[in-house]
Order: structure tokens, then sequence, then C-alpha cells
């Protein structure tokens, strides 16, 4: 059942819908996602060593987002929401791997029990784009269940090939065999670009290169890194191989765009270019014992926090002749936006009892700069841990709610309270909880209402078991 405010906040976007102008239907859609790729990590984000002038052109033909954040601090529950449409809550994929990847016996809470495969039960937009008529191919890192039944050609994609751990020397699923010294992002490019020829002149096809750089291990192509080596570092972007890795990310966006533009498809297309999660950087500035590979500054902290610097992210959409080129919106937009949005633009009803959390956001890619766009809350629910070295934690247990310029963590350990006003204060630098309990109070209550909803499970007191007697014991020291 709908509460008040969620009715009349749904009721104002329906309103909103009805009153837009139709738009080509049935287009062809490409989704390009980078891996832990941070928020200034990009030239059109503000990074003045990284270049990217692909994407960075790709910005300037299309709508750069400002305020896009992903559903999780890591790769797997975003990843999780965006093939589901659905919050953490409802697919339990809330980090990765299992809770004893890091020391929690050493903690007051247990976490709750991480699912590490997107349950059968949850709709993927492979699946109902596919039913929509549309030809699917997805190529890279999936991350939620890698074989039979959970691979993504059994999923709802016609051609899968699924590839994540090693830039060089990499194993694929199923088997292909590439040339020796191939790069990972030149391969799935290849192949990308392979499917976008093969269904270029019939149905409308549907393709995910989901990129495995700039994850860990750092390595990259050693003539990309003699470019950077040398070069002054700026601010926290400093490191050659780091470099590398995202110019090879870039050259494979442009490839991608070229081949689209060249078979004249760039008005039948709809590209989006995103991350999983912020990048690995901003650490330091919090105490946490981990590697700052790159910075995410203005923004706090970085992968694995529920700081802005660990989940919001580029967000870059071209549609040439539909959505204005060169725009920037400020608007407030998620990862679970991804299913409602692709379903609508391919024609294909909203799967029957299957909740979604996402909202159609076509009337923003439109109208980028509309002033009558209802406010609405954005919610997080991270009931584990992620841990670092050094018995520091990028996060302990949390739930998040931003909404406006407001922006409530609750943590869970010891129920204390962050408010931070965003608009004034991105860098999260002041907590305002003490000065403003009214706005707490409503924040607060906002997000327990949506918690219930949601049926989202709370981690449990401790009982203190063998590892008790081991303080700080990491079973890693991983940055995933």
């Amino acid at each position: 059942m709908l509460t008040a405010g969620l009715f009349a906040w749904t009721f104002a976007v329906s309103l909103l819908w009805a009153q837009e102008p139709e738009w080509p239907k049935r287009p062809n859609v490409v989704l390009i996602i980078g891996d832990d790729l941070g928020y200034t990590d990009l030239g059109c984000y503000g990074s003045g060593f990284y270049e990217t002038p692909h994407i960075d052109r790709l910005a300037a033909e299309g709508v750069r987002f400002t305020q896009g954040y992903t559903a999780g601090p890591n790769c797997q529950p975003t990843r999780a929401a965006i093939f589901s449409g659905q919050y953490t809550p409802r697919t339990g994929v809330y980090t990765v791997g299992s809770i004893d990847r890091f020391n929690w016996q050493s903690r007051p809470l247990r976490p709750v029990d991480n699912v590490t495969e997107l349950p059968l039960t949850c709709r993927t937009l492979g699946q109902v784009m596919k039913e929509g008529g549309y030809r699917t191919g997805y190529f890279g890192k999936w991350h939620l269940g890698d074989k039979e039944p959970y691979h993504p050609h059994f999923r709802g994609f016609d051609e899968a090939i699924v590839s994540a751990g090693q830039h060089f020397d990499f194993v694929t699923r199923p088997r292909v065999e590439y040339p020796p010294g191939t790069y990972l992002a030149d391969f799935l490019t290849d192949r990308s670009i392979q499917f976008i020829r093969r269904h270029a002149g019939n149905s409308p096809f549907f393709l995910v290169l989901a990129h495995f750089v700039v994850h860990s291990p750092y390595d990259a192509k050693e003539e990309l890194v003699k470019h950077f080596r040398g070069k002054a570092p700026v601010g926290g972007h400093y490191d050659p191989v780091y470099a590398a890795m995202i110019a090879s990310l870039d050259e494979s966006v442009g490839r991608v765009v070229e081949t689209i533009d060249q078979l004249g498809l760039g008005e039948k297309t709809l590209i989006i270019f995103t991350s999983d999660n912020g990048g690995v950087g901003g650490y330091g500035r919090e105490g946490i014992a981990a590697r700052d590979v790159t910075d995410n500054a203005p923004l706090r902290g970085g992968k694995g926090m529920l700081y802005e610097g660990g989940i919001r992210v580029p967000f870059i959409f071209r549609w040439k002749g539909v959505i204005p080129a060169g725009r920037i919106c400020h608007q407030l937009i998620h990862s679970v936006d991804f299913f409602p949005t692709f379903i609508a633009l391919a024609g294909v009803p909203v799967p029957p009892n299957y909740p979604l959390d996402g909202l159609n956001i076509l009337p923003l890619l439109v109208d980028p700069g509309r002033s009558d766009w209802p406010e609405r809350a954005l919610f997080w629910h991270f009931p584990g841990y992620l841990g670092a070295g050094k018995n520091t934690w990028r996060t302990t247990p949390v739930g998040v709610i931003r909404k406006g310029p407001w922006k409530l963590m609750e943590f869970f350990e010891d129920g204390r309270l962050e408010l931070y006003n965003l608009a004034e204060d991105v860098g999260e630098r002041e907590n305002l909880a003490a000065k403003l309990p009214e706005k707490v109070a409503d924040l607060h209550a906002e997000l327990l209402a949506w918690r219930k909803r949601v049926g989202a499970p709370m981690p449990t007191p401790n009982r203190p078991g063998k590892l008790s007697s081991l303080p700080g014991r990491q079973t890693s020291v991983s940055v995933e």
C-alpha cells in the first residue's frame, strides 16, 4: 500500500508523463558500465590528469548528470539493482561475497547474510527487453552468477560472454580463444562492435558492455602507460597505470560510438555511460588503511563507503535528435531507474506483480532543465561491514536517505545519525544533526517507513564466538 507521501509523488509524476511529447519508440539501447570509475575520473567531471576525449565528447553531445547514484558502495549490489530494477533489500544482494570476507566477529553486530547470485525470482532487463522483441547482448563483468542458471545467457541475453578478474590472460565464460597479449577491454569492445554490426539493420538491440577496467589488478597497455609517465599530478590524480586504464576505457567508448554513427544509428540509439560505484580513493583523509589509487574530491570517501565518494558516479546519456546536446542535469537519479526507463522505451509493460523501485527518467533526458520535476527520496540499506587493513573499516552497517539537498545516515552499531546539506557541503564535513533535530526526525521517519515497506532486514547483536579473541583480525584486506 502506498503511503500518502509516496502516492502524492507518484501521482505528480504520472501527470508530468501524461503531458510529455512523444519520443521515438523502440530505439537501440547501449549501456556501457565502467568498474570502480570515480566521480571525478573523467575530464568532463573535472579531472585535469586523466584523458577521456571520447567520453567527454559523448557528454558534449548529450546530457550529463551531476547527482547520479549507484545502489551500493561496491559493484555487486549496483549490478543487481540495474538488472532487476529493485533496491538491495528486495534482491538480498548487499555486498560482494559472503559476510565472512571481513572479521565481523570483532564488531557489535552480525551482518545480514548476503545473496551472491541474483535470485531467479528476479526479472532481468535482458528478459523483458528480449520479450519486447529486442536482440540482447552482454559482454563483460556480470558478477551475479557466472554459471548456469545465473549466467546472463540464461537471464535473457541472446549472446553473452562473461569475463573479469584479469586484464591480460583472462578467462571467459563460455570459453573463447583470443590472441596472446589481448587486453580484456579491447576484447569486449570487439565483441560488442560485432554484435552491433550484426543487428544494425534488423530488430532493435539492447547491448550491455560491462567493462572490468578500472578495477584492480592495476594493469594497462604499456604504450598508454608511457604516455602518462612524467605527467604532473593534478590533485589526487597521479598514477600513470590507472590513467592508462581509463584511457583504454575511453578508447572503447569512442570505438562503440564511432561504429554506431558510421552505421547511421545515432538517431536510433540511446547510449548510456556510467560506473558501478565510486573510485578507490579518499581513504587517507578518513584514516582508513587502504591505498588511494585515485581521488573523488571534492566528494568524501570512496568505494566501500556510503559517503558521496562511494556512491555518486558519472551518468551520461546521448540520443541524437532526441536528447539535447551539451546539457547538465542536477536532478537525482539512481541505478534502479534504468529498468523502468528502458522498458518504457521498448514499449514493454511492467512485469505483473513485480515491484520496481526506480523511475522512468525519459522526461528528464528530453528536458534536463525542467523545474517541475517532483522531489524524490533515494534510499540505501547496507547491513554489513566492509573492511580495509589494520583494523580500519570503510563502512559499518548503515542506512541512508537522500532527499532534496539533505542526506541522513543512520549507523546501526550505535544509532549515530549524521545529517548533511549537500547543496552547501558536498564534502560532508559538517554534521548538522544536533543543530537541526526536526529535519533529522522527518528524514529518519521516512527512512524507517521505507525499510518497513521493502522488508529490509537488520543486522542482529553479535554473539562472540571463537574469533572474538582476535580483535581486528580480518579475513581479507581487499577493497572489493
